[in-house]
């Protein structure tokens, strides 16, 4: 069965746009991907270029508000920063929650290559949560 997932952070413009690229290549057809903001700032730039030197491409991507996903049935909600954790709205659903609180790669400073290279970091720790949470829950 396909399990429903949904990603939060606060702006839906870089962590939760790069976990959902990576929980839905890791899952393939066993998840339903969605990620949102409690705001929407638009995708990231520095997020789609990073995920594309990893063979993820979130080109086609749109900054989503959580509201747009209050009719969907979650198995999974996931917040990836502190923020979006305490002010996740509720959802009437029997969702299993999970918070994993990740820096802002939005917020780095320097040089093109130094911000590229924090969102290389987050990019890479996210990978892995994203990994072990689809080895943990949907296999």
């Amino acid at each position: 069965m396909t399990k429903n997932i949904l990603v939060l952070c606060t702006g839906n413009s870089c962590r939760s746009q790069i976990a959902e690229g990576y929980l839905q290549h890791f899952a393939g057809s066993k998840a339903r991907v969605y990620s949102a903001g409690i705001e929407t700032h638009g995708v990231n730039p520095r997020a789609v270029l990073t995920m594309k030197e990893d063979g993820i491409d979130l080109s086609g991507h749109t900054s989503n508000h959580v509201d747009e996903y209050r009719q969907l049935v979650f198995d999974y909600v996931l917040t990836v920063c502190d923020n979006a954790k305490g002010r996740c709205p509720f959802f009437p659903t029997n969702a299993q929650r999970f918070h994993q609180n990740f820096s802002d790669p939005a917020k780095a400073t320097g040089s093109e290559a130094e911000r590229m290279e924090a969102f290389r970091q987050v990019r890479e720790q996210i990978k892995m949560f994203s990994k072990q949470f689809v080895q943990e829950h949907l296999n």
